[in-house]
């Protein structure tokens, strides 16, 4: 994992002051590096019936694509506000530097529909929660939950006791 942690720099008070800002740019630049992020996402979900990858706009769609792909699923979008054209539904939920919106296709899963849902960071797990009650909520089964980084000094995991969660990266500062 040092590999993976070598391409992600810190950017000190982005979005805004207090915040220490985890950027994967570098590491998407990396073919190697983006190549190797994808496989350690994917591969703890390999031979589980995966059925649809969701992913949070907007990093959740760099691997969440990438690694539908590696499953042979499909990926379903997971927006903010206005960017989905059809019926849809929406949640509002907190975050550790303020408020926001995500909305889904009402008719983006399938009921019992196997789901992964994947983000590139996993912190308080305001983001997340909100992904899994969208997924729930039409009736999509978790079967796991998938990020590149986790800050666990902030507990986010704890949300998530009942789903399988694999975080490839963890800081624990």
């Amino acid at each position: 994992m040092g590999e993976l942690r070598d391409l992600i720099r810190d950017i000190p008070d982005f979005p805004k002051k207090g915040i220490l800002f985890k950027d994967i740019t570098p590491l998407l630049a990396s073919p190697a590096g983006l190549a190797m992020a994808v496989e350690i996402l994917v591969n703890p979900f390999r031979g589980q019936g995966i059925q649809a990858v969701i992913g949070a706009e907007s990093r959740g769609f760099i691997f969440g694509t990438a690694m539908a792909q590696s499953l042979s699923c499909g990926f379903v979008p997971i927006r903010k506000p206005g960017k989905l054209p059809a019926a849809k539904i929406a949640l509002t939920y907190d975050l550790e530097y303020g408020q926001d919106t995500l909305e889904i296709h009402k008719d983006a899963i399938r009921r019992g529909e196997r789901c992964l849902v994947v983000d590139d960071l996993l912190a308080t797990g305001g983001t997340m929660k909100a992904c899994c009650d969208l997924v729930e909520t039409l009736g999509g089964q978790i079967e796991g939950i998938a990020v590149l980084i986790e800050l666990t000094c902030l507990k986010g995991r704890a949300k998530f006791d009942k789903y399988r969660l694999h975080s490839a990266i963890t800081y624990d500062d």
